[in-house]
């Protein structure tokens, strides 16, 4: 999960170092306005709608957006700390301009609907970890259930291949517990500069993971390496002793934080990159 002391002092260095430039800071304020991502290739036309979607704690207000025909493997996104708004918006249509039906969720629907963060990642982060303080293993796993249920009922969504999911900061352990939950139907898991992927308890989000039966994507951020240098070889041998394939690799000179356009340590170069192992990951492992 965010650390309030590491997002600011992070985002200060990246200033000072001249990482983001001052048009870009002043792009990314307000409202939570998100940086224009590159377009797709051979984009497909997609159709975007707000959905309601019904779980046992209640209704989340989600994003959902899909190719305008046929039907196409479903991904699941759970966003960072500063929830569902225009950044993860613009991601998932992008995901879904690449042929895929595209769900976003707000994770903190149970307290609040989206938008829950006033200026997206430009939010003080401490007006945030109320929220996430609301989320726990238990919820993860119910909501993944649902959402994923959810998928499944949609006509745009290809019943007969696994179903992909991602998250970002917080969204990382997510998206590794969705797995576990739904062991039979996700079949890639990626996580960008999760947060919390290994603790010492053993329902530890790495853990978990490696019960289930996809393949995965762990893309770290190079300050959150330094700060846990150990993480990334306890998520490398647990998955080869799962005998579950998996990429992990430490992203240098990215910061947490460093995907959604929307954050103040965005890093491009590494984000296309970061973008680019998602596409091959979902086009192995979902195929």
């Amino acid at each position: 999960m965010c650390d309030r002391d590491h997002f600011d002092k992070d985002r200060q260095e990246y200033e000072r170092l001249g990482l983001v430039t001052r048009k870009q800071f002043g792009k990314m304020l307000g409202a939570g306005m998100a940086m224009m991502l590159p377009k797709v290739a051979n984009a497909a036309s997609v159709v975007e709608s707000d959905v309601n979607i019904t779980t046992p704690d209640g209704t989340a207000d989600c994003y959902f957006v899909h190719p305008a025909t046929g039907a196409t493997v479903g991904v699941l996104i759970w966003p960072d700390i500063f929830g569902l708004r225009p950044a993860f918006r613009q991601m998932g249509k992008r995901l879904a301009e690449s042929g895929y039906s595209v769900l976003v969720v707000n994770p903190f629907y149970r307290t609040q609907k989206a938008p829950t963060a006033e200026a997206g990642a430009a939010t003080p982060i401490q007006s945030v970890m109320p929220l996430a303080k609301t989320l726990s293993e238990t919820t993860h796993m119910t909501d993944a259930k649902a959402f994923i249920a959810w998928l499944d009922t949609q006509p745009s969504v290809a019943k007969s291949r696994k179903i992909g999911t991602q998250g970002y900061c917080m969204g990382g352990p997510m998206a590794f517990r969705s797995a576990a939950a739904v062991p039979d139907r996700v079949g890639a898991v990626a996580s960008f500069h999760g947060g919390g992927l290994v603790t010492d308890q053993p329902n530890s989000p790495h853990l978990e993971a490696s019960k289930s039966k996809a393949q995965f994507l762990v893309a770290i951020a190079a300050n959150d390496d330094a700060r846990s240098p150990k993480d990334k070889d306890v998520m490398k041998d647990a998955f080869a002793k799962a005998g579950l394939p998996a990429e992990i690799e430490v992203y240098e000179g990215s910061a947490h934080g460093w995907c959604p356009p929307d954050s103040h340590v965005y890093n491009e170069p590494q984000a296309e990159k970061a973008w680019s192992r998602l596409l091959v990951l979902y086009g192995k492992a979902l195929a």
